[in-house]
């Protein structure tokens, strides 16, 4: 740290100077291209926001859409070593700004809810320093001010034209850089260790729950009430109190929410709820996606509360017969892509059809031992209070807590 400091008083004595960041950077708008484009042989590899983790805020390809090479695609919009892909538009407000560094040419392009921020003079500004800059709290703090706040948010070039950046000198860039990027290593390290634990869990959750022909199979809908959500006006969302939390798809994404739902962005009083027909969802309820592209994601949680969630969510109420445990994690085996149907505009998944999956049933004990033995190994996986998720959590609170303080800089005197 000293280091910086001492490169700040020597180069930038009298202080940085801040720029909106689109006079140094390019900022670029994905293809567009339509449902019938789209094609599993496809000539062109279109990244989309799933494909940025976003704990993490790096790239990761396990779901890659291909589309036909009839789609123009620029030359600009191919990815290049050195670009910022961001999520440009979204209806959560917990994806868009989300960003994921290039750090090789790529032959992938990007679809026109994404966007790439492309340092025009690397002389000047360091890509990885801009990465690291719209990571940070003041990127989503002005997020928060300046996008609206409709169904769809769009990052658009006039608000990102708003966003005014250090420039601080290049020497001072690259040794905060140096720095910033010890902590993700650490955390890519153990993020890589995480996800091998994650793969035994995996392993282990399947054999558990592969139980022969003398256990028998009973209807979904037999053992559970399958409950679909309700529909939410704005006017009743994004209260801070009531006696319900009310849940969005987006929810799921929460850090705390990995397993259990216990965080919750809206809550709905029991008054609102009457007025509306919402009946809550006993705490024990699996809930997952039933519509759009996040059925592809195969979240599924468990609520810890008597809840509400919105029309977008599904959730399966135990019966007597079945663990709330079991369930969930014979849920986790289950693909939901085999409910969902597309032959509409977006994917769904009907009531009637979850209703009908078969799922094995042993005796109540049985499911007990089973639901045990794989508890512990979420807990292994998914418990930030433990083991490998904690370790994580710590160190990203600590670049975080060091990246915010490191890009803060005195503004110089216009």
């Amino acid at each position: 740290m000293s280091r910086i400091d001492e490169l700040i008083r020597e180069l930038a004595p009298t202080g940085v100077a801040y720029v909106g960041i689109t006079e140094v950077t390019d900022y670029i708008r994905g293809i567009t291209y339509n449902k019938n484009d789209e094609a599993a042989d496809g000539e062109v590899s279109v990244l989309r926001a799933n494909n940025i983790t976003l704990a993490s805020n790096t790239l990761n390809l396990t779901d890659v859409k291909k589309v036909s090479g009839r789609v123009r695609v620029r030359d600009d919009q191919r990815l290049r070593a050195g670009d910022v892909l961001i999520c440009a538009g979204s209806g959560s407000k917990d994806h868009i700004g989300k960003v994921a560094y290039i750090d090789a040419d790529r032959d992938e392009t990007f679809g026109g809810f994404m966007a790439v921020v492309r340092v025009k003079d690397s002389t000047r500004l360091d890509p990885r320093f801009v990465f690291h800059l719209l990571t940070g709290e003041n990127f989503s703090t002005y997020l928060g001010s300046a996008l609206s706040t409709t169904t769809i948010n769009n990052l658009n070039a006039g608000v990102m034209r708003g966003y005014r950046i250090p420039v601080p000198p290049l020497e001072v860039q690259r040794e905060i850089v140096r720095v910033l990027d010890q902590f993700t290593q650490l955390e890519a390290e153990l993020e890589a260790e995480l996800e091998a634990r994650r793969r035994q869990y995996e392993h282990y959750r399947q054999r558990a729950m592969s139980f022969d022909d003398s256990i028998p199979r009973v209807a979904l809908g037999d053992i559970a009430e399958v409950r679909s959500g309700w529909g939410f006006p704005n006017a009743h969302q994004g209260q801070e109190e009531g006696e319900y939390p009310f849940y969005k798809v987006s929810d799921m994404n929460l850090l705390g929410n990995e397993t259990v739902m216990s965080i919750a962005n809206h809550y709905v009083s029991a008054e609102v709820a009457k007025k509306l027909g919402v009946r809550p969802a006993p705490a024990g309820t699996v809930i997952f996606p039933k519509i759009g592209a996040a059925v592809a994601t195969n979240k599924k949680r468990v609520l810890s509360v008597p809840s509400a969630y919105d029309n977008n969510v599904m959730g399966l109420v135990p019966t007597e017969r079945v663990t709330s445990r079991f369930l969930y994690h014979w849920m986790q085996t289950f693909d939901l892509s085999r409910l969902a149907n597309d032959s509409g505009a977006v994917p769904s998944i009907r009531k009637t059809e979850a209703e009908q999956v078969l799922i094995p049933l042993p005796d109540l004990d049985t499911q007990r031992k089973v639901a045990d033995l794989l508890d512990r190994f979420d807990a292994l996986v998914n418990d930030l209070n433990v083991g490998l998720p904690a370790e994580l959590a710590a160190r990203r609170k600590q670049y975080e807590y060091y990246r915010d303080n490191l890009l803060t800089f005195e503004e110089a005197a216009a």
